[in-house]
């Protein structure tokens, strides 16, 4: 993620183009993530799911070795993401399932996620500072091969098919707490957009190396894995909805200091301290909100809807605004909108959001 943006622009896309491309990874999300969660409730077949889509996400993003046009990546990609969008949520589900009555643990499991884009970055910053970055593209394909190769390993965990105090999935989605929760979800990803879409291009136009970029994306994510190792502990002390409030708070204050102190190295390295918050604490508060709302039958579609609405809707649409402020009102004006939408979503958990 931190070098893709700088792949398509070594290939001469331009901001509003790279919003795109970016946006379509993720925009997906809104429809495909439900539809592979309601496969899943309905047949249980979660590892299968994940399988599949694991090996078709590899083979249809390995079509980008042979075409840099935009209408040709815009389509490959779309069908990638499709597959690839199927994951992530699923994972999630059948992780907790593995823990069972021990979900607090979740993290445990999660943080390994984390360690390996750390390594990741650190390893490939330095990489593209001496070689050119169309390497990119064969690391990620066989990162995707290995990801499948390892599904094949996890064990099917049978979904247990029975509706929690005979709600249905529709009367849980308009519970006015769920609408609230996925309101402020959509906003803490839309604020993220720019930072996933133009940060890395964003210090390489204030004179920062590909190295230091790396190193940028890692202390971000070393802070995540650091907030990981005990964010189980927290949530039991201060409650979920206490730490949604702040960790939208501090994704208001992260934003702001990059878009006004990017060229101040050490506000920089503080502000990416805190996706230790905007992304550690955030996900594991989110994750636990929503399968605390959405149990038994309603899983795999709960999850799949948190995937849609946050990672997909959200990131999607703050993909493809900040592609067109970037070009129309400048790089730390963008920024200043993902702060905005971030405060947004603090006033919605303060208002509406309630303990679970």
């Amino acid at each position: 993620m931190p070098y893709w943006s700088l792949y398509l622009k070594s290939i001469g896309m331009n901001a509003e183009a790279i919003g795109i491309l970016s946006a379509i990874v993720v925009v997906t999300k809104i429809f495909s993530s439900f539809i592979w969660g309601w496969v899943v409730d309905h047949t249980g077949k979660r590892m299968q799911v994940i399988r599949y889509s694991s090996l078709f996400s590899m083979l249809s993003f390995s079509l980008v070795l042979f075409y840099q046009d935009f209408w040709s990546l815009f389509f490959i990609l779309f069908i990638f993401s499709i597959f690839w969008s199927a994951a992530l949520p699923q994972i999630e589900a059948t992780t907790l399932s593995h823990l069972g009555e021990q979900s607090d643990s979740y993290t445990v499991i999660r943080i390994w996620g984390s360690i390996s884009f750390i390594v990741a970055v650190l390893i490939l910053g330095p990489f593209f500072d001496t070689n050119p970055i169309d390497y990119l593209l064969p690391v990620i394909i066989v990162t995707m091969a290995m990801v499948w190769i390892h599904s094949l390993f996890i064990p099917e965990m049978p979904t247990q098919h029975h509706k929690e105090n005979g709600l249905s999935f529709r009367k849980i989605l308009f519970k006015p707490q769920v609408v609230a929760l996925m309101s402020v979800c959509f906003l803490v990803q839309a604020g993220h957009g720019p930072y996933y879409t133009f940060f890395s291009i964003y210090l390489e136009e204030h004179g920062y190396s590909t190295s230091f970029i790396g190193t940028c994306w890692a202390l971000g994510v070393l802070a995540e894995v650091i907030i990981y190792v005990f964010i189980h502990k927290v949530i039991g002390r201060f409650g979920l909805r206490r730490l949604m409030i702040l960790t939208l708070l501090l994704a208001t204050v992260r934003w702001f200091l990059i878009a006004c102190y990017v060229d101040n190295v050490v506000i920089l390295l503080l502000a990416q301290c805190l996706h230790a918050a905007t992304f550690g604490v955030y996900h594991a508060v989110a994750i636990q909100y929503i399968h605390r709302e959405f149990k038994g039958a309603h899983q795999g579609r709960g999850q799949a809807l948190y995937s849609s609405i946050s990672f997909g809707a959200g990131l999607a649409l703050g993909s493809l605004i900040s592609g067109y402020l970037w070009d129309s009102v400048g790089s730390m004006q963008t920024f200043l909108f993902a702060a905005i939408l971030s405060a947004l979503g603090a006033f919605i958990a303060v208002k509406c959001l309630k303990e679970v």
